[in-house]
């Protein structure tokens, strides 16, 4: 290592070299979520603009070539000289990094994006980028070599306006189009759905904005027009489309206060899961913050309040608790907040503290205005709320028998659990495997050092249609919950748990498939922290063995097994071909060369992408409603690539 350290050891970075150098600090990641981020940059410009009232439609166009174009009807970027610059303002705004209208006020009251620096890193991490203005029936452009301007801001010609952009002329507004640096992404190939759900998600908070997404990429476009006149009270009933609704129409919030503006819809079901989406000026706030603190704070006070009054208040001891008013909740709260302090990098919480009191009061006043009008409304919630509050108390009785149980118990672990001697979570893995067989080869095989084995037996509950105090003392879930060890529901502490991989091994058939889904379900509705951190994973087992002159090969779909035998292919009699009907008939070298060695298997990493298409899905497959679930699986059963029945 050279000791000597002076000032010519000091890098200066200039203009975006800084975004090129490390672009994991502006976008989090060069992977598809990171690729997909661009695109929700440039989208957010022109959703300011909406914001503002100077814009109505949106349009995203995937063109061939891993190309994007976005399309607004906004103002359009300035295209003046800047007088303290001596560039175009569309220069400064696609070139420097913290240059742009939204620091501000009188320009934009509110924003999302990354205030400044998103067109300019989307620029930065492009191949190549270029950007158009249409103002008073002229376009001018500017184009951008890895961030870099290749000539000044100009008008452009009839002769030079591709055939794309012939209406340029006779409108107003901003294009984007850019094609992602391959040699900084892993992969430049967009996602369609990942896209469309996010549009889908910003069209329901700007009630009115029209947003189209095109993928040109396919013989036949595939189009989708999101436009909601409802806003976050489309968004709701949206959520709550498969399911059985306590009154038709959401509860609608609004108002605002200190130039802060609240929106928030409110629709209780006949479910026992709570669906809560926070945004502050259209960004998802997952970890919540002041202002989702404010809506539960108003939301628990004021339905106590009428409690009080009512004759379900006789039916119970103790006051609703936050958990007892949110079952079966379904609500979108938004927020505009000229000066919002996020707390991390993601700005997934919200934390400036006036935000808290100022929707606390807004809901308290409103919801008391509705429910006052609505007797039938606030009769069916109380009734709903009480029922809850019951089952709470029954599960945490339960809970607390459980405890006493395991107390007196030597380990407090359960019997089918098989555990490892490492004691240190991180370095650790739990296997749930359906099935004393192939729980009994898995235990063999296993490495036992720092990979458990819980074995399960028979099918488990479907968690979407119980009550929690069923799910804590039913026998089959109650050892996952054990193993585990980070408790259940609300009282779930993803910091306290026995092992960071929790690895689902079910078999690669119909009831392999019930079976990963149902535990699925329980880790997303009762442990969502589990999925949230990547704990939870999916085996691979292979569906071959093929056997040939003394060597072994394991497949793992048809292609492979077909790719397998096309090369082997030159004496077929003497090639063995078993298909595997389950884990069980692996012995357990077989188990561990295949599913269980870190160094050879293949294991899935299950993600909450899309928090609101998860609670769609699992919503749909394991909800009461049977006409949606047939619907969806119509509608996939071709998207199927091996099913074994």
């Amino acid at each position: 290592m050279n000791s000597n350290y002076s000032a010519q050891n000091i890098q200066v970075l200039k203009g975006l070299e800084a975004v090129r150098k490390r672009p994991g600090m502006y976008i989090g990641t060069t992977g598809i979520d990171g690729l997909h981020h661009l695109v929700y940059e440039v989208v957010d410009n022109s959703v300011d603009e909406a914001m503002q009232g100077h814009c109505d439609t949106i349009l995203v166009v995937l063109e061939g070539n891993d190309i994007i174009r976005v399309e607004d009807n906004g103002r359009g970027i300035p295209v003046d000289i800047h007088p303290g610059e001596g560039v175009s303002a569309l220069e400064l705004v696609m070139t420097r990094l913290h240059a742009g209208g939204k620091f501000d006020k009188n320009s934009y009251k509110v924003s999302g994006g990354l205030h400044g620096v998103g067109v300019s890193v989307v620029n930065a991490l492009s191949d190549w980028c270029e950007a158009f203005v249409m103002t008073n029936g002229k376009v001018y452009t500017q184009r951008y070599h890895i961030g870099i301007p290749e000539y000044p801001t100009r008008e452009m010609t009839d002769a030079e306006i591709p055939p794309w952009a012939k209406d340029y002329r006779s409108r107003r507004g901003t294009a984007v189009r850019f094609k992602a640096d391959t040699s900084i992404f892993e992969t430049t190939t967009y996602n369609f759905d990942t896209l469309s759900n996010r549009l889908r998600e910003l069209a329901f908070l700007n009630k009115g904005l029209k947003i189209t997404i095109r993928d040109e990429r396919l013989l036949n476009p595939k189009v989708h027009d999101f436009k909601f006149d409802g806003g976050v009270k489309s968004f709701v009933q949206y959520l709550n489309e498969n399911k059985t609704v306590l009154y038709k129409e959401p509860i609608f919030i609004e108002g605002s206060r200190d130039d802060i503006e609240v929106e928030c819809a409110i629709q209780y079901n006949d479910g026992f899961n709570e669906i809560m989406f926070s945004f502050v000026n259209d960004i998802n706030t997952r970890e919540g913050g002041t202002h989702l603190v404010g809506f539960k704070s108003a939301l628990t006070r004021t339905l106590n309040e009428y409690l009080k009054k009512s004759k379900q208040a006789k039916k119970l001891d103790e006051s609703l608790s936050g958990d007892d008013v949110r079952e079966g909740l379904t609500a979108v709260l938004s927020v505009k907040v000229p000066n919002p302090q996020f707390e991390g990098q993601t700005k997934g919480k919200l934390g400036n503290s006036e935000v808290k009191g100022i929707v606390e009061s807004l809901v308290n006043e409103q919801l008391e205005l509705f429910l006052d009008t609505h007797p039938d409304v606030i009769t069916s919630i109380l009734e709903k709320s009480v029922l809850a509050a019951k089952a709470r108390i029954a599960a945490r009785q339960a809970r607390d028998a459980t405890r006493r149980k395991n107390a007196m118990d030597s380990a407090g672990l359960p019997g089918k659990l098989a555990d490892c001697s490492e004691k240190d979570p991180a370095l650790t893995e739990l296997f749930i495997v359906e099935g004393d067989s192939a729980g009994g080869s898995a235990k063999m095989g296993r490495n036992r050092q720092y990979q458990a084995i819980l074995s399960l037996w028979g099918k488990m509950m479907n968690v979407e249609k119980q009550r929690i105090e069923k799910v804590v003392t039913n026998e089959k879930l109650q050892p996952i919950i054990a193993s585990i060890g980070g408790g259940c529901g609300s009282e779930f502490n993803v910091a306290k748990i026995r092992y960071h991989k929790i690895i689902i091994m079910a078999d690669a058939d119909v009831d392999g498939s019930h079976i990963r889904t149902l535990l699925l379900t329980f880790f997303y509705r009762y442990m969502t922290a589990l999925i949230e951190h990547g704990h939870v994973y999916l085996a691979m087992p292979p569906l071959y063995k093929i056997s040939y002159e003394k060597k072994t090969f394991y497949a793992y779909d048809d292609t492979e097994k077909d790719r397998i035998l096309t090369a082997s292919g030159r004496d077929p009699e003497k090639i063995a071909l078993q298909r595997y009907k389950g884990l069980g008939e692996m012995n357990p070298d077989q188990l561990w060369d295949t599913t269980m060695d870190p160094s050879q298997r293949n294991i899935v990493q299950i993600h909450l992408d899309d928090a609101v298409e998860a609670e769609r899905i699992f919503s749909t497959l394991m909800g009461e409603l049977v006409a949606p679930r047939r619907e969806f699986i119509e509608t996939n059963a071709l998207l199927v690539s091996n099913l074994d029945v």
